[in-house]
């Protein structure tokens, strides 16, 4: 069970609304550049922002695959996939807030992902949950030892918020894996985080007047905030109730919840970027993707949602209750 739940990449398309989601990133990949050009040529969009937006396509023409491809070969790929994430986004928060530097706690933030994998890819729930409060004293326990009293608290809170970010909450979409049926949970997920973002943009453009946070981040509006928060919530119910139908998921008013829970935990995943660049006093987390900045400033919007789904769709229905548990540490399914 658990070597076809991991490697199993003849499942990709097993529910309808894998394909049906992965052939309309397709489709928006595709005709994209087409329709940026069009809008260019009538003047409804000046030469600086079509350079921008296909700039911004370049790089959505290869982040699409790259985050597709692990989700449909199998939740091995998944995992190790969010991996390299973790590790990619605490690298950007670590030199950007200078804690890498701090070679102890640093070091120990670093041993912790792994550990957290570890228990994702094992389906160890208990340590999974564990592992936080452990790692979080280890990380004040090991601080001690630089013998520097001064900038005590500061490196601890640093690396216990870094783990927490890019270890637990972003683990949670990892350990969904352990559904058999993951997939179009997690390509949902995806989908309509990155889609809560156009919703934002599009609403505020059309209907924003007043400033949601105007010194943390300028350009949002509440207009922006709440049409998105309506149509992310709508488009989530109706994609999750294809997911969760006859399950104690499936009312339309828990749905709905689930939704709303997706575009404000989006939204605040933005804004809590944004403050802690404000705070920096940088623009970007890095410059590995052109036209978004680093790869933290693409998926900040996951850090908040992640642990909140998890713990949603686990309380009504659950994650691989029916796989096999510590499947790496040797336990009994």
């Amino acid at each position: 069970m658990s070597q076809e739940r991991l490697f199993g990449y003849e499942h990709a398309f097993d529910h309808a609304l894998s394909i049906w989601l992965t052939l309309a990133v397709v489709v928006l990949i595709v005709i994209s550049p087409l329709v940026i050009r069009v809008l260019a040529r009538r003047q409804h969009i000046k030469k600086e922002l079509e350079k921008e937006l296909l700039a911004r396509w370049r790089t959505w023409a290869f982040l699409a695959p790259a985050m597709i491809l692990p989700v449909l070969l199998g939740a091995a790929w998944l995992m190790g996939a969010l991996l390299f994430l973790s590790l990619a986004c605490y690298r950007e928060y670590a030199r950007a807030t200078g804690l890498f530097r701090e070679t102890l706690v640093h070091l120990s933030v670093v041993f912790g992902i792994f550990l957290l994998y570890f228990a994702i890819a094992d389906h160890w729930y208990g340590f999974f949950v564990a592992l936080f409060p452990l790692l979080v004293g280890l990380i004040c326990a090991i601080a001690i030892f630089s013998d520097r009293p001064e900038g005590y608290i500061q490196r601890v809170a640093l690396g216990i918020f870094g783990l927490m970010l890019f270890g637990c909450s972003l683990g949670y979409l990892a350990y969904m894996g352990n559904d058999p049926d993951y997939r179009p949970t997690v390509l949902c997920i995806l989908v309509v985080v990155e889609l809560n973002d156009v919703f934002a943009f599009i609403c505020g453009k059309l209907f924003g007047r007043r400033k949601l946070l105007p010194k943390t981040s300028p350009h949002k509006t509440v207009a922006g905030a709440l049409g998105a928060l309506v149509l992310t919530a709508a488009l989530t119910a109706f994609l999750m109730g294809t997911i969760y139908k006859g399950t104690a998921l499936d009312r339309w008013y828990l749905l709905l919840g689930l939704g709303a829970i997706v575009s404000i935990c989006g939204q605040l995943g933005d804004l809590m970027l944004s403050s802690i660049k404000r705070d920096l006093g940088i623009k970007d987390m890095g410059v590995v993707l052109p036209g978004h900045g680093g790869l933290l400033d693409r998926f900040d919007s996951l850090l908040l949602v992640a642990p909140a789904v998890f713990h949603y769709v686990n309380y009504f229905v659950g994650f691989g209750l029916d796989q096999p548990t510590r499947i790496i540490s040797g336990g009994v399914g």
